[in-house]
């Protein structure tokens, strides 16, 4: 990037992601997605969470 590692350090968010261009930036995840991820790490109940 051309940019030396004290004011690499200081970048902003908007700054670093300029730099580093659309590829940094993740794409929203989708509903199916979503709902996979849902059921594979399902939410613990209280009782769950107290074992």
């Amino acid at each position: 990037m051309g940019v030396a590692p004290e004011a690499f350090w200081r970048l902003s968010v908007r700054e670093w992601r300029m730099l580093t261009g659309p590829a940094a930036v993740p794409t929203p995840m989708s509903r199916r997605e979503l709902e996979a991820l849902a059921e594979a790490w399902p939410d613990r109940t209280g009782e769950e969470i107290n074992d």
